[in-house]
């Protein structure tokens, strides 16, 4: 595949519309994360229906995240991209439409959050599926294809929620979550549309799947031991996927408990945190597009260092020394760098090493290892918050992160990222042994 500079032409259409649809489903979703909690808290006035209902999205997004893989491994991918954002656009659009026949129960709004969660995960892992075919249909490199995509999501992030609240003062929650039914419908009429069908995914006949001796249930079971035999059995993936859980704990303590205290205590302003947020959004955009441009250059070791030490010891060392604003928010751009260079970084590693056929289940799992770690560093962080105060709490936060930095220079396992993989390292005895009996010979 020779990389080649982005022009507009139908082969780069795939990847045109996977990138538009990475930024519409996250700016969706970072809107509907700001609609739907401001909805209930409007109406009932109480906190605890709205953490119910916000915990019951997360909840349907970690399920989906670990059982829908082989779904998305058995089924073409485009057609489980599609059929989860209808979901997710009929999930959302129940809430408006109860609501206006005064039969909106509380519990049936958590029910519906739930799908909601529930049917992001399948779309996101099917749309990092179809990347690989968009990229080399595109001619152009994964680092470029995944960098493009985590650019688009990070320009979604950053605008959804201001979005969403501008929406709300103008519209009211309920009609703003009619828009998010709009992106969750365009997301899907750009797959139908600009991506091409592809072939039936390998090792799979016309009823879906090679069932073994004990039926469907017995199939299902064996894939999900397979993706779960791969991940154990690649140790650069098992390495990526520790990081993964300690770092994504990390992000849910400084994202969710660390930033706000800081902002409150510290800075004792909230305009000046919003700066904050931004400045590091910013810096992650620039860092996802400056990746797509010249990461396929850069050894990827060094890139894993680079990213954590800023985004982990360097601003956590900063916030902890408090420079006045002119001096933190530009400080905090530059960490950005990191968080825009390692998601794509991490995804390219995976593109690269994991086997198309067991791809959905593998993604899963990794999408499931981030989710299930965030809620735990936001626990922890609370009594360390209490007991260290904001300060000692981000100095300790730095140190853990330290550790994380240095793993790829001390252990050997991180070499395996700047050498082409082998094509038998993957797989061992036990993955070979679950992926046979997940798809038996004939």
């Amino acid at each position: 595949m020779n990389p080649r500079t982005f022009s507009p032409s139908w082969h780069r259409a795939p990847l045109a519309a996977l990138v538009a649809v990475a930024g519409v489903s996250a700016l969706g979703m970072a809107a509907t994360l700001v609609a739907v909690p401001w909805f209930v808290l409007h109406r009932t006035g109480s906190g605890t229906w709205t953490g119910l209902v916000a915990a019951a999205e997360t909840a349907g997004l970690l399920c989906s995240a670990v059982l829908a893989g082989p779904v998305v491994d058995r089924l073409p991918a485009r057609a489980v991209s599609a059929g989860a954002d209808l979901l997710t656009a009929a999930a959302l659009a129940l809430i408006p439409l109860l609501h206006a026949l005064d039969a909106l129960a509380l519990p049936v709004l958590v029910v519906l959050a739930f799908v909601v969660g529930a049917a992001r995960g399948p779309a996101e892992t099917a749309r990092q599926v179809l990347l690989p075919a968009a990229v080399e249909r595109a001619s152009v490199t994964v680092e470029a294809g995944t960098g493009a995509v985590e650019a688009a999501r990070r320009i979604g992030l950053m605008t959804g929620a201001p979005l969403a609240g501008l929406l709300i003062a103008v519209m009211g929650p309920v009609r703003t979550l009619c828009t998010d039914v709009g992106a969750a419908l365009l997301c899907c009429a750009l797959v139908v549309v600009l991506l091409p069908s592809g072939p039936r995914p390998a090792g799979q006949d016309g009823r879906g799947g090679q069932d073994g001796p004990g039926g469907a249930v017995a199939s299902y079971l064996a894939d999900l031991r397979a993706g779960w035999a791969y991940l154990g059995g690649d140790r650069p993936v098992r390495a990526v996927a520790t990081v993964l859980l300690v770092t994504n704990a990390l992000d849910g303590a400084l994202n969710g408990v660390l930033y706000p205290a800081y902002g409150t205590h510290v800075l004792r302003s909230s305009g000046l945190f919003g700066a904050m947020v931004t400045a590091i959004g910013a810096g992650a955009l620039l860092g996802a597009a400056v990746y797509g441009r010249i990461g396929r250059r850069l050894p990827r070791r060094a890139l894993f260092v680079g990213g954590f030490l800023l985004v982990g010891a360097v601003r956590c060392t900063a916030l902890a020394v408090g420079p006045p604003p002119w001096v933190l928010l530009p400080l905090l751009a530059l960490t950005g760098l990191g968080s825009g260079v390692l998601a794509p970084l991490m995804m390219s590693v995976a593109y690269e090493r994991v086997p198309e056929a067991v791809r959905g289940r593998v993604f899963g799992m990794l999408t499931a290892c981030a989710l299930a770690a965030t809620p735990l560093g936001m626990l922890a962080a609370g009594p360390v918050l209490d007991g260290w105060g904001v300060t000692r709490a981000l100095v300790a936060t730095g140190v853990v992160y330290l550790g994380v930095t240095v793993a790829p220079l001390v252990f050997p396992v991180w070499r395996e990222l700047d050498a082409p993989p082998s094509p038998r390292a993957p797989k061992g005895d036990r993955y070979a042994r679950d992926m046979e009996v997940c798809h038996p010979s004939p």
